[in-house]
C-alpha cells in the first residue's frame, strides 16, 4: 500500500480516499465475502468499513500499519452484520472463476456446498482467521497483527478451526450415507 496515499488521506484529501477505495475494495471485499459467505452482506460490510477507515484513518498513527488496521475495521463490521443476520445462508453467487467445467462439475458443487455446511458450524473468529490465513494468504503473524490478538490465539484459532471443520464435514458425510442407504433399500 502507497503509505504517502493513506498520508494524504489522513490530511483529509478526498481524492486520495477515492483512490485508496478504489485499490482496496476488492481486497476489503474479498475478505468480508470469506467471512459473510454473502455477496449483498459482503457489500454492505466493505462499504461500512470504508466509512470507517475515512471516519478514522486520522487515529491510526503509523501509515505503514494501514493494511492490517483496515482488516481489523472490516472484521469487526463483519461481526455486526453476522449479528444483524441471525441465520446463515450459503453463498448462491459464484464467480466465473469460481465455475467448475463440465467434466468436473458434479464433485466440485458437491464439494462447495459440503465445505459451506462446514463453515456454517464455525464461530465468527474461527471463520475469519480462516479466510485471512488461506484466502488472504497472510501468516499467522500478519493475521495476529491485523486482528489485534497474539499469534498464538491465532494458531489456536486456526487448529480449534480445523477440527471443528472436519467434525462438522465428518458429521455432514455420516448423516448423508444413511439417506442413500435407504433410497436404495426402497429400490
Amino acid at each position: 500500500m502507497d503509505q504517502d496515499l493513506v498520508v494524504r488521506v489522513q490530511h483529509g484529501d478526498r481524492r486520495a480516499f477515492e483512490a485508496l477505495a478504489t485499490a482496496d475494495y476488492p481486497r476489503l471485499f474479498r475478505v468480508a465475502h470469506g467471512v459473510l459467505s454473502d455477496r449483498s452482506l459482503a457489500e454492505e460490510a466493505t462499504q461500512q468499513a470504508l466509512l470507517d477507515i475515512w471516519r478514522d484513518i486520522r487515529r491510526l498513527r503509523d501509515p505503514a500499519k494501514y493494511e492490517g488496521w483496515s482488516y481489523r475495521l472490516l472484521v469487526r463490521v463483519c461481526y455486526a452484520e453476522a449479528k444483524r443476520q441471525p441465520t446463515w445462508t450459503p453463498s448462491e453467487d459464484l464467480s466465473p472463476a469460481d465455475e467448475p467445467s463440465a467434466a468436473d462439475a458434479c464433485g466440485v458443487v458437491a464439494d462447495r456446498d459440503q465445505l459451506e455446511r462446514g463453515f456454517r458450524h464455525l464461530s465468527m473468529d474461527h471463520r475469519v482467521v480462516l479466510v485471512l490465513h488461506y484466502l488472504m494468504d497472510m501468516t499467522p503473524e500478519e493475521v495476529a497483527q491485523a486482528l489485534g490478538i497474539s499469534r498464538w490465539t491465532v494458531y489456536s484459532r486456526l487448529e480449534a478451526a480445523t477440527k471443528a471443520m472436519r467434525a462438522a464435514l465428518e458429521a455432514d458425510a455420516r448423516a448423508v450415507a444413511p439417506s442413500t442407504n435407504r433410497q436404495e433399500a426402497l429400490r
